[in-house]
């Protein structure tokens, strides 16, 4: 394991500064300062490199001192995961943006990884392409999201960040710039990058597929009362074949357990609903969940198949051609400890239970219904044993559904004393990667599951 900087002397220090001066530019190399952690392990350098030779030279210094390197893209995920065991230099991939010209018809495109994924779309946006990513994080760019294989609503159509990558360009811990991709082996490789947090290589730039824009979009929302009316609800939409691009589900902690009257029947009630501006609008009642499902397509095939869904979903159902406010957004904010439960959807409502049980009330909880992935929200301000105990607690009924509960993000307490990823199938593998791609453990040591 490399050593901790904080133990070099003066001089050697000064010259560490000097040389990353030299490689990334003055404006670009500095010491760290307050806001320069990694889930709160601070760090003692920052480079800036402004190309990929740049950001090699940066890897071959931190090599030849033992000295460890932490990526960090726009920093939106930063405290997610497990904290390193020392941050010696922090790599900022900010410089290292852009899209390469390609045709339209490429049907990809490469992306530095520094580029933040909404100038990305909006450029692509001009040529009428999207990227079928759409991170919940706001101002995440293309490598960060990469690198934690962070999804949002389109992934139950598209796949994951992970699964639409055709390859990517990274650099090894000794600082060799390799392109992995363009076949089988390749890919692989490519695709094991994905969720390592920057812990088995630096990305400087991915190759990703790139699709038309829709030309029509439609949200069909349904109030929810309870995770087991989801359940069926959920079913019915998958069975009926009508190709969403999404469906989601918002279930907030303030949901009542008693569905309210369905028809108020207030005159005020009534003339408000039959307002002209109220047509079709998604006005979800208070207190209740919401379940979203997108269409994508041309307009009269979009309308068509949203009429159909309607009709499935009752006359509860609305459309609407904007998305809810929660659309891509998690459920958790800073300092709370933040969850992820994936498991299979025929599953879902016994995980939200296990959930309400193992905490004592309701929970809020949100994500992709469709896919069997929710996040969800616990106050920052629960003891740690506690937080153990409900996480422990929604592992116990998950594990006989094969699913699994991951701790996202949490306070320093809570992410010192709770096991954060749970029993994982994959850590030999994930051993392996590590011991082959990083065998001096310069990368992020300790972000990965295990403490590698």
């Amino acid at each position: 394991m490399a050593a901790a900087a904080w133990s070099i002397d003066r001089s050697r220090a000064v010259g560490i500064t000097r040389r990353l001066a030299e490689i990334c530019g003055p404006p670009f190399a500095r010491l760290g300062g307050a806001a320069d952690e990694v889930a709160g392990e601070p760090a003692r350098w920052v480079a800036v490199p402004g190309t990929e030779q740049a950001a090699a030279e940066v890897l071959r210094l931190a090599a030849a001192h033992d000295l460890t390197v932490v990526p960090r893209g726009a920093g939106t995920k930063i405290d997610w995961g497990a904290a390193p065991d020392h941050v010696d230099i922090m790599l900022d991939t900010g410089r290292l943006a852009g899209i390469s010209h390609r045709p339209p018809d490429a049907g990809v495109a490469e992306i530095g990884a520094g580029t933040p994924l909404r100038a990305v779309q909006a450029t692509l946006e001009r040529s009428g392409l999207r990227l079928a990513l759409d991170a919940p994080s706001p101002g995440a760019t293309v490598g960060g999201v990469l690198a934690a294989d962070e999804s949002g609503p389109l992934r139950h159509r598209h796949g994951s960040p992970c699964e639409q990558l055709v390859g990517v360009r990274y650099l090894a811990a000794s600082g060799e710039l390799i392109s992995a991709g363009g076949g089988a082996p390749g890919l692989e490789l490519a695709r094991l990058l994905c969720g390592s947090q920057g812990g088995l290589g630096v990305l400087v730039s991915a190759t990703l597929r790139v699709q038309p824009v829709p030309a029509s979009r439609a949200w069909v929302t349904r109030a929810v009362w309870s995770p087991l009316e989801v359940d069926g609800l959920v079913r019915e939409v998958l069975a009926a074949r009508l190709d969403p691009a999404a469906v989601e589900l918002d279930l907030p902690a303030r949901a009542n357990r008693v569905r309210p009257p369905l028809h108020p029947d207030t005159p005020e009630a009534l003339a408000r609903a039959r307002h002209p501006s109220m047509f079709r609008r998604t006005v979800v009642p208070a207190g209740a969940g919401s379940l979203t499902v997108l269409l994508e397509g041309g307009p009269a095939d979009v309308a068509e198949r949203a009429d159909g869904l309607c009709g499935l979903l009752g006359d509860e159902a609305t459309i609407d051609h904007s998305a809810p406010q929660w659309w891509r957004r998690y459920p958790f904010g800073p300092g709370e400890t933040a969850l992820r439960i994936e498991v299979p959807i025929t599953d879902l409502h016994a995980a939200v239970y296990a959930l309400r049980d193992a905490a004592g009330g309701p929970v809020p909880v949100r994500g992709s219904a469709g896919q069997g992935v929710l996040h969800a929200a616990l106050p920052g301000t629960l003891p740690a044993e506690r937080v153990a105990s409900i996480v422990a607690g929604v592992r116990a009924v998950l594990l006989a559904r094969r699913g699994r509960c991951v701790v996202v993000a949490a306070p320093p307490a809570v992410r010192e004393s709770v096991d954060l990823w749970g029993e994982l199938t994959s850590l030999p593998r994930l051993r392996a990667a590590k011991e082959y791609l990083d065998p001096h453990q310069r990368l992020a040591p300790g972000r990965l599951p295990g403490g590698l």
